[in-house]
Parts: C-alpha cells; structure tokens; sequence
C-alpha cells in the first residue's frame, strides 16, 4: 500500500466521522492541514514547510499542465 493510498484511507474516514458529528467537511479539511503542518515543522524549517505549501497550491488545478510534467 502507498502513502498516498493510506493518507486517502484516513481522510475518507475523518470526513466520515465528521459527517457524522455533523461538522462542516471544510473545517475537518483546514483541521488535518493545521496538523500536517505542525507535524512539519517538528523536523522541518518554517521556510521549507512554506515552500511545500506553496509548490502545492501553486499547482493544484487539475487541469493545468505544468512545467515539471513530461507530454
């Protein structure tokens, strides 16, 4: 099993349980990226964690071809 594969697993399941205690899906979102990032930042610098963030929201549309991508 990959990370990627085990990290679904585990979101699909907290979104459940979120569902479940009636919280809003976005708030159990932002809740698993604040935990993300402070587990980066236990062996990772302010900087670095940045740049992760960053390089991900700079592509993140679906859609868009990126330079890094081979046609």
């Amino acid at each position: 099993m990959s990370a990627t594969e085990i990290a679904n697993r585990h979101l699909d399941s907290a979104l459940t349980e979120a569902k479940t205690n009636h919280l809003d899906p976005d708030a159990m979102c932002r809740a698993l990226l604040g935990a993300v990032v402070s587990k980066y930042l236990e062996t990772r610098s302010v900087f670095d964690v940045q740049s992760e963030l960053s390089f991900i929201a700079e592509n993140c549309d679906p859609e868009t071809d990126h330079a890094f991508m081979r046609p």
